[in-house]
C-alpha cells in the first residue's frame, strides 16, 4: 500500500521519467474491478487528457498528485502504479492505462482497493484529498512539535497509539504499514492507550515519527512496498511480514503478531511493554 514514504518515492519517480511528456492515450477500467475507485465516468478520461503535457508529480501524504495542465491525476494507497518502457510488456489486465508520445505508458492495477481519480483542478472534493492537502506532512518542517503536541487532546485519551497515528486522518498517509516501526523504535505497544503514554514517551514518539518516515523515504520506500518499476524500496523493517520469524533486534526474543483493530500489528513484548 502507498503510505508516506512510497508516495515520496514514487512521485520523486514520475518526476523523473514523464515529466515534460505528452500524453498520446488514456484507457480506464479496462479490467473492471469493484474497488477500483474513479472521478466521474472512467470512459471520459482519455477525452479529459489526450494531448496535454505532464506537469510536477508531487506527495501528497498517502496520495500521489501528477499536474497535467488544466487537470490532475491522482493515485490512491491501493494503487500499483508501474512505468514501462517496453509496451509489450504491459500487463493485460489493468484498471488505467497512460500513454505517452514516445511509447512509453504508466499503468496501474488495483488488487484489493485503490483510487485513480483524473479532475479538473479544483474539482474533486473528496475529503480524504482535501485533509491530505491541508494538513503539514511529517517530512515538512510545519509538521513540528508543536504541532504533534495539538493532536493530542480529551478526544484521544482513550485512543491506542495504533488508532491515534492512523484513524481520522489525524496524520494522513501515515497507516497500518510504517506505524509499526515508529512504535516498535519509540517502544509503545501499539494496543497501549494514549492516556497512558508520558509526556516524556510521546516527545520520543514524535521523534520516531519524523526519524522513522525521512529514512524511509530517503531509501526509496519500504521493503514491503514496490517503486514505480516494480523493485522493493531500500529501507528494512523492524516489524512487518518479512521479519515475523526473526528475534527482535534489541533483545533477541520472539516477535508476536495478532489482529487488532481490523487489521494486523506485530510487536516485541519486551520492548513494547503493554
Amino acid at each position: 500500500m502507498i503510505e508516506i514514504p512510497e508516495s515520496y518515492t514514487i512521485a520523486k519517480q514520475v518526476n523523473q521519467t514523464v515529466k515534460g511528456k505528452t500524453i498520446s492515450y488514456v484507457k480506464a477500467n479496462q479490467s473492471p474491478h469493484a474497488f477500483a475507485w474513479y472521478f466521474g465516468n472512467p470512459e471520459d478520461y482519455n477525452d479529459l487528457l489526450s494531448g496535454k503535457t505532464v506537469g510536477l508529480s508531487s506527495p501528497v501524504s498517502g496520495l500521489i498528485e501528477i499536474e497535467i495542465e488544466d487537470c490532475r491525476l491522482v493515485f490512491g494507497d491501493g494503487a500499483a502504479v508501474r512505468y514501462y518502457d517496453d509496451l509489450k510488456k504491459v500487463p493485460k489486465k489493468h484498471q488505467l492505462y497512460v500513454e505517452f508520445d514516445d511509447s512509453t505508458a504508466i499503468v496501474c492495477t488495483v488488487q484489493m482497493y485503490g483510487g485513480m481519480w483524473a479532475f479538473r483542478d479544483g474539482e474533486f472534493k473528496n475529503l480524504y484529498y482535501l485533509g491530505a492537502k491541508e494538513k503539514p506532512s511529517p517530512l515538512s518542517e510545519k509538521f513540528d512539535k508543536e504541532y504533534f503536541r495539538s493532536l493530542r487532546t480529551e478526544d484521544t485519551k482513550k485512543l491506542s497509539a495504533k488508532a491515534f497515528l492512523a484513524t481520522q486522518q489525524r496524520i494522513p498517509g501515515l497507516g497500518n504499514g510504517v506505524l509499526q516501526d515508529i512504535l516498535y523504535l519509540s517502544g509503545i505497544h501499539p494496543k497501549r492507550k494514549m492516556f497512558d503514554i508520558s509526556d516524556e514517551e510521546y516527545d520520543r514518539l514524535f521523534e520516531s515519527i519524523k526519524d522513522t518516515l525521512r529514512k524511509m523515504a530517503d531509501l526509496g520506500g519500504r521493503d514491503t512496498e514496490k517503486d514505480l518499476f516494480g523493485n522493493p524500496g531500500g529501507y528494512k523493517t523492524y516489524l512487518s511480514k518479512k521479519t515475523l520469524m526473526t528475534p527482535c533486534v534489541k533483545c533477541g526474543h520472539e516477535l508476536h503478531k495478532e489482529s487488532f483493530m481490523g487489521g494486523t500489528i506485530y510487536y516485541c513484548e519486551y520492548c513494547q511493554v503493554l
